[in-house]
């Protein structure tokens, strides 16, 4: 199956996705790229604009994950008092979901921080996360994916672990990295065992349209 990968990231969705698939992902900054080569080398690396690509190349493939900027749409955004200045929520991520919805043929997923807002799409919810997707994702439980040294569930996790406890949690090294900001990075990563989870569903109903289309001819 091929496989589009956007705003790509370390690539802690794609962790457990194996090497049967031909996967393209794409990443803006060369640090983070860079990270991502060195774990996935099999995967083709596009460094660039995710959302340009996609509008570009999304004719190219079987199964599209997109996770446009999450800040402008966190609830973090709502609940600071005014201590920071307001942003428009960037609508790229809105976009993205009505192009797929309309023109995309194959299968994808468009994932996100719950918002501040009411959605303006209706997505399906899992943990602290919407996503949007034209096949069913079986919620799952967060809390068996923490190791026992941090095993407080997955939010108190997310706001309060450091560096190495994220790195044990998602199964990345960025010790001998210079990005700068690796807390970050590790903290906006999808849990590896729930990317594989989402990509399991979406075969799933990628094999079942095929099939019935064989059936049909």
């Amino acid at each position: 199956m091929k496989i589009l990968n956007l705003y790509a990231g370390i690539g802690g969705n794609r962790k457990l996705w194996g090497n049967e698939h031909e996967i393209t992902a794409v990443e803006y900054r060369k640090d983070i790229a860079a990270v991502y080569s060195s774990y996935f080398p099999n995967d083709k690396i596009v460094i660039g604009d995710a959302h340009q690509y996609l509008l570009d190349h999304y004719k190219e493939f079987d199964f599209i994950w997109a996770s446009p900027p999450c800040p402008t749409h966190s609830k973090i955004n709502f609940s600071n008092g005014g201590r920071w200045p307001v942003k428009y929520p960037d609508m790229k991520l809105y976009q993205e979901i009505i192009l797929l919805q309309n023109w995309f043929t194959g299968i994808w997923v468009v994932e996100n921080v719950i918002s501040y807002y009411n959605p303006l799409i209706q997505p399906q919810k899992s943990g602290r996360h919407y996503y949007w997707a034209n096949f069913k994702i079986k919620d799952k439980d967060y809390k068996k994916y923490t190791n026992t040294k941090i095993s407080k569930g997955r939010k108190q996790i997310i706001r309060e672990a450091q560096i190495p406890e994220l790195q044990t949690l998602h199964g990345f090294d960025l010790s001998e990295t210079n990005i700068s900001n690796k807390r970050q990075i590790l903290r906006n990563c999808v849990i590896p065992e729930l990317g594989l989870h989402i990509l399991n569903s979406a075969l799933g109903k990628y094999f079942s349209d095929n099939t019935t289309q064989l059936a049909l001819i």
